[in-house]
């Protein structure tokens, strides 16, 4: 019994204390960021190219228990982009123009506060977020704006392997987040919040419906997907601490 009692005080007294130092503050803001998406996909003679860019502004509402902050937020974007896929000289599809998103995001950061001093602390960030398309539209150079979701696309990079236009699903995408933040006390529980983050997009449904496609259609047997999507996000909000 004596072990049993020691154990379950050693066990205790550290997250008592760990307990103990949990604040807990919420409030929104703002975001102004920008992605960008450089990959290439290639198999067999086959080759598909594509680029974007985006400029990202959202509003976001945050919960924040000193190690932890969860975000949710109505995202944005504008973006500009070109794609183009060909099978040795015989080119499918070859486009440029533009694009308007709209998504809910999900974001779960962990942090680690650092006091500056009574009014300043700063913080390393870590963690993920999960993007549901709501809107995706494009508006190629030339032509009239399209609903990429339904069905309406004029491209043959807008359908999946069975010639079926993709879902909107299919545009959902899961980020990895990195960066830092900073509180500073404006006066009492208000404190302004500023956070400039980076994060890296693994591929979405879309792009490895590509891979699927090419499987099929170019009968090859391992194309690669290579390249990046990423981009940073400059967060500034105002919080409320309990």
């Amino acid at each position: 019994m004596k072990n049993v009692f020691l154990l379950t005080l050693l066990i205790s007294l550290p997250m008592g204390v760990f307990a103990a130092n949990i604040t807990l503050s919420a409030g929104g803001g703002g975001l102004l960021g920008y992605t960008f998406t450089r990959y290439t996909l290639e198999g067999g003679n086959a080759q598909s190219v594509q680029s974007m860019d985006r400029l990202n502004y959202a509003g976001f509402l945050f919960f924040d228990a000193t190690y932890g902050e969860l975000s949710v937020l109505i995202q944005g974007g504008n973006n500009s982009y070109a794609e183009k896929m060909a099978e040795g000289s015989f080119v499918f599809s070859d486009g440029k123009g533009k694009g308007y998103e709209t998504s809910l995001g999900f974001s779960l950061l962990g942090k680690f506060p650092l006091g500056i001093n009574e009014r300043i602390t700063w913080f390393p960030m870590l963690g993920v977020e999960y993007q549901i398309a709501l809107v995706e539209r494009r508006e190629p150079d030339g032509a009239s704006v399209y609903d990429r979701s339904k069905g309406k696309g004029i491209s043959v990079a807008d359908t999946d392997k069975d010639g079926n236009s993709y879902p909107l699903s299919a545009w959902n995408s899961f980020w990895i987040n990195i960066g830092a933040g900073l509180d500073f006390t404006i006066s009492g529980p208000l404190f302004l919040r500023s956070e400039l983050l980076f994060g890296f997009r693994l591929p979405t449904g879309y792009e490895m419906g590509a891979l699927e496609m090419v499987k099929k259609t170019l009968d090859v047997d391992n194309p690669k997907l290579m390249g990046l999507t990423g981009g940073p996000a400059l967060k500034i909000g105002i919080g409320y601490r309990f």
